[in-house]
């Protein structure tokens, strides 16, 4: 999870609602012979499918421009530019469809892959596997701790790396590695091992998110992607319910051969997603003009015509989606430029608690149900009904969020969501019914998950590639330093109520629904700020600012940030 990498959006005009009505009014009454675009302005190219005569390109000074950015950077699909190409609304919208079946069913099956490995573990423990290699619930929380650090300092290298080789190549290799890895826990027998396998586990997944996302914003406009990331972390809530249904059978294989139940789970899940890592290799195309291979037809994908629409329509949604090759890498220096932009620092800080309180209980749900009673049986299939919830919930928030184009305050909803849960396991007397219990579990783990928002958020005030590429390592790796903690709240001599650990989740809770609206009066700020500057040019200064500035990203002062 998670997570993006690449382009979502330029100055993306088609988001930001609460940019200044002023800019436009200032600029539009002081121009002369030549429009500018301003910073605020909405077309309807970057509303609707289909070309129109009005998009970024449209002034062939512009044009001319990032037609040297693209033949500069070597940009793999610079043949098919065309600023003056046309086609249809529904010509766009059956390629979108053809995009969706050929790479996001895969790019959905891929995350599936690695979050069963993720989870499974959660599963594990419900059918003694602690005992039986002479561990605690403490030990548990070591090795899950280093499994995410391993997995937190992964993200960065491994996003550099698929950047350079490309993500095509790079992460069917890390598949097909942390499959075979992930069997291998089935010959644990102590609590050294675990943690060896655990560490190697968190290094092979870490870059994963980042590099998927990264790929899938080759194929995908800024309006379309975050809805189709929400889609694709229903990979958590499929994961978890098939993986309730596999582990409820395959834990009854106990005695087979002489093995524990879990021993099978985990062989069985790594064959299977081995295979799945052994056909990306195969159906994972690098880039929209580059889908003509031996496994996926000597002709492509896409028709000459569709491979024009989808560089174009990508483009003048963002056209700095061009200005790096899908084969070239993010250098010392971009790297430290990426990492400098402060202004994105406020959502790294929400990625890092945003997920806290879900965290601890997500990661126990099974073992908490076996501490208050539940068979092994049971502790597995009363995980399922959570997850319905949370793939409806995190359907309806991104759809939420993308039709009142808000981010900030829809997101907040996460939080606002889980806390009269943890208040209620806070306040549960513990002669409370397992099944009430249970009952305050499943409401506060069907909880509205954002994490699609956030990331689309993320990348799109990242604003070009090379922050991109960057941008979404760092954040992810905050989202993984917040799952450091969440693993490590829930102690050994707190269970089976976790009390403490609930007081803990309360607190974080509410400081994460404040955190929100905190981050989104900064952007408006920022915000205005840069209207302020802008405002102060006139039209020819303008002008030349958008044709020979050397700012990038989110620097650039007709740039304006979501929130």
């Amino acid at each position: 999870m998670a997570g993006d990498l690449k382009a979502l959006e330029v100055s993306d005009p088609s988001s930001d609602i609460e940019k200044s009505a002023t800019t436009k009014e200032t600029v539009n009454s002081s121009r002369s012979s030549k429009e500018i675009p301003t910073p605020t302005t909405t077309t309807k190219a970057e509303v609707e499918y289909g070309s129109t005569d009005d998009h970024v390109f449209s002034d062939p000074a512009v044009a001319e421009k990032w037609r040297q950015v693209y033949e500069k950077a070597r940009y793999e699909n610079r043949h098919r530019f065309d600023p003056e190409y046309k086609w249809t609304a529904e010509e766009e919208k059956r390629l979108v469809r053809k995009i969706d079946a050929r790479i996001m069913v895969w790019a959905w099956l891929m995350f599936c892959a690695l979050d069963m490995h993720r989870r499974n573990i959660n599963r594990a423990i419900s059918d003694n596997m602690l005992a039986e290699i002479g561990m605690n619930t403490n030990d548990y929380n070591y090795g899950q701790t280093i499994f995410l650090a391993c997995f937190l300092a992964a993200e960065l290298p491994s996003g550099l790396i698929s950047k350079k080789l490309g993500a095509d190549r790079w992460i069917p290799t890390i598949m097909v590695g942390w499959s075979v890895t992930a069997m291998s826990q089935a010959f644990i027998h102590n609590r050294s091992s675990f943690y060896a396998i655990k560490a190697l586990l968190g290094l092979l997944m870490g870059g994963f998110i980042p590099d998927i996302v990264l790929w899938l914003t080759y194929f995908y406009k800024s309006r379309e992607l975050p809805l189709r990331l929400a889609w694709f972390w229903t990979a958590l809530s499929t994961v978890n319910i098939v993986g309730s249904l596999l582990a409820a059978g395959i834990l009854q294989m106990r005695g087979i051969n002489g093995w524990s139940g879990w021993r099978w789970l985990f062989l069985i899940e790594g064959l299977i997603t081995t295979l799945i890592g052994i056909f990306s290799w195969g159906l994972m195309p690098p880039g929209p003009t580059q889908t003509k291979h031996w496994f996926r037809g000597k002709n492509g994908w896409f028709t000459d015509h569709e491979e024009s629409i989808l560089v174009n329509r990508l483009l003048r949604d963002d056209p700095s989606k061009g200005d790096m090759n899908n084969r070239q890498a993010v250098g010392p220096s971009l790297l430290f430029k990426a990492a400098s932009d402060w202004e994105q620092w406020p959502l790294y800080i929400i990625g890092l608690t945003t997920y806290i309180p879900p965290g601890a209980p997500t990661n126990y749900l099974s073992y908490i149900l076996r501490q208050i009673g539940f068979s092994v049986f049971e502790a597995n299939l009363l995980a399922i009904p959570s997850q319905f919830l949370f793939a409806a919930n995190l359907l309806a928030v991104t759809w939420i969020s993308r039709r009142v184009n808000e981010r900030s305050i829809v997101s907040s909803s996460s939080n606002v969501w889980i806390f009269p849960w943890v208040l209620a396991l806070v306040l549960l007397p513990a002669s409370a019914s397992p099944w009430a219990r249970y009952a305050v579990l499943t409401g506060l783990l069907s909880y509205p998950y954002c994490h699609a928002i956030l990331v689309a958020w993320n990348a799109k005030n990242s604003n070009a590639v090379r922050t991109r590429a960057v941008s979404a390592a760092l954040y992810n790796m905050f989202v993984q330093s917040g799952n450091i903690i969440a693993v490590n709240i829930y102690r050994d001599d707190d269970q089976p109520l976790y009390r403490r650990g609930n007081k803990i989740l309360l607190a974080i809770t509410v400081f994460n629904i404040v955190l929100f609206y905190l981050v989104k009066v900064f952007y408006i700020w920022r915000n205005r700020v840069r209207d302020r500057r802008w405002n102060a040019m006139s039209p020819e200064e303008q002008e030349n600012y958008i044709l020979t500035t050397k700012d990038e990203g989110m620097r650039r002062l007709d740039f304006r940030f979501a929130h």
